[in-house]
């Protein structure tokens, strides 16, 4: 290669800065922003535009007409008798370089006239080539994106009234903890998405359940601080409306389009993150597969199909579509424009199969065992509404749910229902751009009806509400603290009136990276 082609940037590489415009129309700002900033170049303005007159011009058409060399126009052709600037010209005489064969005293001329704006040019490509080789030996992966999210969490509880004694002696400590999650995240087409996560966490407090389950927050997770698969499912696209979901490890919530509430921004008390019907959304997760279309209107319908249990071959034990699985069976329908939304979910459980049966974190104790008794059927209503700018009004979020479990395997009930219900309201940049406040009040899953196999009816319901107040600080982009404070109101669905009351606080530590 000749000397002067050695001094200038290779074509290719002039290409991207040239790209996707005519001499006219080229946007040029990002080269011209960094030749203002150049020593020998104080502004822009010092350069004049090459027009279809000058003595440049004509030497460089007659380059092109010679040598059939165009830089910077998307369809291969030399479009004439217009301004370029003088970058663009410098582009095109770049791109002439590689095919001339002959250095004459025109070309020379051409090489000190436009010497500034090549040298400016060769430059701002040995950074960029300098910046893609670092990428390039520092990236993870080609394909794939990681992301992940650890929680510590400092906290503990008190306890008043009816067996609050017992309840201090085995979970009145103060206890440190965390969970953390690393999300793999691989797309091998740019519109599918293979998502693996990693889990951890040593949250054998009341934080993860324990004691008074109704503490249990989002993230409490115990296992053991060992390292496990908590999700590995596939999803693409079918056609412009539909997207397929499924993979051995993949919750009910990943196979919707819409998650009904925007509440709360910050996870806590994981009763709130349940869109107020436990029973419809159960959170349940396996093996199994959905489908689901979405308008770019909102409107979205939803269903999927999974079991607790999918791994096992034995039918008697488990597997998929078999009697003893674990199913849990969900269609939503939801109507999501900008801002607000409603949606309806049924869900249909195996409950006594271990089928998306609740958990003490999001229900009394009687109605916990009631929903893992025998087949479920869910259904839950739910909406939200945020304001398009932070100020005084909250983002509001409400929900309700009903399951009705016929024949339970409970001695002498014939029918169970129960219900739940929620309300959460967050303020976002409360003091601080950034910083939200949220507050949620409700009643956990509680039993609200029971028909007797003799008839008598004589059933009072019992239950109890739970209050929920945080406070997020966002130290910086990646780290958040958040203060909370939690209160059960009889928990336990007691009916005497000195029936025990529970408060937790707890400051929580979140890292994203």
């Amino acid at each position: 290669m000749k000397l002067f082609q050695q001094m200038l940037v290779a074509p290719a590489a002039l290409g991207l800065l040239a790209s996707g415009a005519n001499a006219a129309e080229l946007n040029i700002n990002g080269v011209s922003d960094y030749a203002a900033s150049a020593d020998q170049v104080t502004s822009v303005t010092q350069f004049s535009d090459v027009y279809p007159t000058d003595w440049a011009y004509q030497a460089l058409s007659n380059l092109v007409e010679q040598y059939g060399c165009v830089a910077g126009y998307p369809n291969g052709t030399f479009r004439g008798n217009r301004a370029m600037t003088r970058y663009e010209a410098a582009a095109l005489l770049n791109a002439c370089l590689d095919r001339i064969t002959e250095v004459t005293d025109e070309l020379r001329r051409l090489l000190e006239e436009f010497e500034t704006e090549l040298a400016i040019l060769r430059g701002r490509v040995d950074g960029l080539e300098a910046r893609v080789g670092e990428l390039e030996a520092t990236q993870f992966s080609t394909t794939t994106k990681l992301k992940g999210t650890t929680h510590w969490v400092l906290g503990a509880a008190k306890y008043h009234g009816e067996g609050s004694k017992a309840e201090a002696t085995a979970n009145g400590g103060t206890s440190f903890s965390y969970d953390l999650r690393l999300a793999l995240e691989t797309s091998f087409t740019g519109k599918d998405s293979l998502v693996t996560r990693l889990r951890s966490g040593n949250m054998n407090n009341i934080f993860g359940g324990g004691g008074v389950g109704l503490f249990g927050q989002e993230y409490g997770v115990d296992t053991g601080n060992a390292v496990v698969i908590d999700r590995l499912f596939y999803s693409f696209p079918l056609g412009d409306e539909f997207t397929i979901v499924g993979g051995p490890r993949v919750r009910m919530d990943n196979m919707l389009p819409v998650w009904p509430s925007a509440y709360p921004s910050d996870m806590t008390m994981d009763f709130f993150t349940y869109a107020g019907a436990p029973g419809a959304y159960n959170l349940a997760l396996g093996g199994g597969a959905g489908i689901y279309w979405q308008t770019e209107g909102g409107f979205s319908i939803s269903t999927s199909y999974l079991s607790t249990d999918a791994e096992l071959s034995d039918p008697n034990a488990g597997g998929l579509l078999t009697d003893a699985a674990g199913t849990s069976a969900t269609t939503q329908i939801a109507y999501a424009p900008e801002n607000w939304g409603i949606a309806g979910a049924f869900t249909y459980a195996s409950g006594g199969e271990g089928g998306g049966a609740l958990y003490g974190g999001n229900g009394t104790p009687g109605a916990v065992a009631l929903s893992g008794s025998g087949n479920t059927y869910s259904y839950g209503l739910s909406a939200w509404w945020m304001p398009e700018d932070s100020g005084l009004i909250p983002s509001i979020s409400a929900g309700w749910g009903l399951t009705d479990i016929p024949d339970p395997a409970i001695s002498g009930v014939k029918d169970a229902t129960t219900q739940s219900w929620y309300v959460g309201l967050e303020w976002s940049d409360v003091f601080v751009e950034g910083n939200s406040l949220g507050m949620a009040v409700g009643q956990p899953t509680f039993i609200s009806d029971v028909d007797t196999k003799k008839g008598v009816d004589d059933f009072v319901a019992g239950s109890g509400y739970a209050w929920e107040f945080f406070y997020k600080f966002q130290v910086t982009d990646n780290i958040t603290v958040t203060p909370a404070i939690h209160y059960l109101s009889k928990p336990y669905a007691s009916q005497d009136s000195d029936g025990l009351n529970a408060m937790s606080g707890l400051i929580k530590t979140t890292f994203k990276f």
